[in-house]
Parts: structure tokens; sequence; C-alpha cells
């Protein structure tokens, strides 16, 4: 590559691609994909415009890595050209294992592998390939690498994977409240005995981050309609691993398939063929699937199916004390004879389960400040606005999913 190739993105403006590395992985296959995994899910049923891609958000991510690695640069810190490519790559590539639908799915496709074990074996796929030009990508993103703060870029409380995401689902969702001053957070990182912190005249833009990032927990990632939705398309794919797995045909790519048959640990998903299915997979393949399955003689596949493709969303219950075995019962009997399924079909419409919401935590990877006398303070110490509740604590509500048919004279 002769010269930088420019992206201009909504969010960032133009976008600069000037390392070689960095280009390849970009045009391979496997990051191509990610044009076709929505970033948010399902979202875009209640925020319409919220259909921005995994692509997108990768892609903003290597370029906030860029800028705090030019800034760290400027104070004095040592990061060589390799380093900074290195970390670049690991931004492009930090979520390239996320499947269909990305975190709505991320345990119903493939089995109980997160997407950061996908994505580091999908980063050591790729690495074999390229000769092992990704060895210092891996190490960062992996946390080996002997310079500890590279890595709490690419992962941490602040990292910048938060910064691009919490900006990025703001402007396409048009929820206000996750806006936040990236470019001041970036200007204020530091590295102090190879820990990243931020100078203390940056609190009060943290503090709008963590602010934001609640906000947008409530109001975006965590809105009962997203939750119901998602949760339909979840039981979706339980009721269709039911059924292929007790030999039941059904029509679906085969890369899909091959993930219906059987479900994977992380071993399993490291073979050259559960990755090459896996890096066939896209939304595309799910909303194709869930079409044809409207039509299938599977009553209780064929229900949930409609229910999505028509937007005939569940009604969502959300408190803070536990629903009672006895209300879950009496909701999925009344379930059973509206829509003439079995008691056990029943639990594919009627869920319960928790939402849980804390904007930060102070075990393990705390937020540190950087005083003028140069001691180092936890935000909490620092702050004299994250002392509340909400932010000391885990946020936990309750929810019930179930037919709105069903729930017009139910009482909780």
């Amino acid at each position: 590559m002769k010269k930088q190739k420019i992206v201009n993105d909504p969010v960032h403006g133009f976008i600069s691609i000037r390392s070689p590395l960095a280009y390849e992985v970009l045009e391979h296959p496997y990051f191509q994909r990610l044009r076709s995994v929505k970033q948010l899910g399902l979202t875009h049923l209640v925020y319409p415009g919220a259909c921005h891609t995994r692509f997108q958000h990768a892609l903003g991510a290597m370029h906030l890595m860029g800028q705090a690695v030019e800034v760290l640069r400027y104070k004095g810190h040592d990061i060589s050209p390799s380093e900074a490519e290195a970390a670049e790559c690991a931004m492009l590539l930090h979520d390239i294992g996320h499947g269909p639908f990305s975190h709505t799915l991320e345990f119903s496709v493939v089995g109980k592998v997160p997407h950061e074990d996908i994505s580091a074996a999908m980063m050591r796929k790729l690495n074999s390939e390229m000769d092992g030009r990704l060895d210092l990508t891996l190490a960062i993103f992996g946390a080996s690498y002997p310079k500890n703060f590279l890595h709490r870029l690419v992962s941490s409380q602040l990292d910048v994977d938060r910064l691009d995401y919490l900006c990025r689902d703001s402007y396409f969702s048009g929820v206000a409240e996750g806006a936040i001053g990236i470019e001041r957070i970036i200007k204020m990182l530091e590295v102090v005995n190879d820990e990243l912190v931020v100078e203390a005249k940056g609190i009060h833009s943290v503090e709008n981050f963590l602010i934001a990032r609640r906000l947008m927990y409530w109001q975006v990632y965590l809105h009962k309609t997203v939750i119901a939705a998602e949760q339909l398309l979840v039981n979706i794919f339980a009721r269709a691993k039911a059924l292929v797995q007790r030999g039941a045909p059904l029509a679906a790519d085969e890369t899909l398939l091959f993930f219906l048959k059987q479900d994977f640990d992380a071993a399993g998903m490291d073979s050259e063929q559960a990755l090459r299915c896996f890096a066939g997979l896209t939304d595309s393949d799910v909303d194709c699937a869930v079409k044809s399955w409207r039509a299938n003689p599977d009553r209780t596949l064929s229900l949930l199916c409609q229910m999505l493709t028509e937007r005939r969303l569940p009604r969502v219950e959300v408190r803070s004390e536990e629903f009672t075995s006895g209300q879950i019962d009496e909701l999925r009997q009344k379930t059973a004879r509206l829509l003439d399924v079995s008691e056990d079909e029943a639990a594919y419409f009627t869920q319960a389960s928790v939402l849980t919401n804390r904007a930060y935590s102070p075990a393990g990877d705390p937020i540190k400040f950087l005083q003028h006398n140069g001691e180092l303070r936890d935000i909490y110490e620092a702050s004299d606005m994250l002392n509340a509740t909400a932010f000391r604590h885990e946020t936990t509500k309750h929810f019930l999913c179930y037919p709105k048919e069903v729930g017009r004279n139910f009482e909780f």
C-alpha cells in the first residue's frame, strides 16, 4: 500500500488507515463479515436508526486507539511504530468474534462461548495465515505484553472500545444522553508505572462518561422493548436447536445448521471447521431462517417467528421485586390455553429473568486520577458526584415477558 486509505465516518469524520497490516486485516473476509452484523442486535425495532454495524464500530475504535497513542507519545511515553500498529490491529479485531445480532445471540448460536474467546481463536487463525505478523497484536489483546497500559486501552473500564460505542450508539439511536467528550478524555490520558490513568483535570469528563454509560444501559441496551425482542429471538433459537437435535428437518443455511446441531466449548470453536462456519454467519442468515420458519409445522417455532417478523412483541413487566413462581406458572397456563400449546412449550413465550446495571466497578480495574502532587486516587475518592448509591452498587431489576393477549387482564 503506497498511500493511506481514508474512510469517512459519520461519528469521527475522516479515519486514516496508514498501516499496511491494518489494511490487510480490514480487507480479510473475517473482518468484512462485520459489515453484516448489527452492533446493537434488535435495538432498531425500538430506535429505527440503530442499524449500524460492528464494522463501523471496529474502525472507530481503531481510530481512537491511534489518537490515544499519539497523545501518550506526546507526553513522553515510548510506543514504537510496531506497538502502535499492533494496538490499532487489536482494536480492529477485538469484536471479530461476534456472531449474528451481536450480544443478542452470543450464547444461542454457538453455545456458552463468549465472543472474546471466539475473537481470540479467529485472531490466531489470521495470525497463522499472516505468518505470525499478528503476534504482537495477540500479546496486547491477551494482556501478555509487558506494556500493560496498551492492553488497558483495548480492554478496561475506560478503554477506546467503550468510548467509541457510547458515542456511536448515541448518534445512531438518537439518544442524546450517551454523548460524551471523547477528545478531552483521550487528551487527559496518562501512564504512571505502566498503569493507564487520567489527569486530575479530566475528572468531569470521566464523570460524564460514566453517567452517560449508565443512562444508555437503561434507555437503549436494557430498554424493555429491546429486551422483549431479544428474548423472542433467543427463544426461537432455543426451539430450533431442540427440534434439530431430536431429528426434525429444519430449513436453514448449512453454516447455521452446523451450530444448531450441536453446542461448542472454547476448544471446539478453535477447530478449522467451526471457525470456517462461524465466519460465514451474518444477520441475513438468521433473518432468512426466521422468515422460513414462520411456515414450519412446529406450532411453537412458527408462532415465535411470526411474532418477531410482524413485531408483535411480548409485553414486559419490570420491577424491583422478583416475580413469584405462582405468577409465572399462572401466566404459562394461560399462554398454553390461548396459543394451544403444551405448558412446556408455553415456557418459550413467558420468560422471567433479571436486568443488572453497574456503570463502574472499583474492584480489580479502577479508574485512577493523577493528582497534582503525583498521588493516584480512585474516581470514588476523587469525585464528589459518584458516591451516590446508584454508582456504588449494582442495580438489579426483575422482568417478565409474556404475550400481550395473555396479560390484558392479568394482575401482578
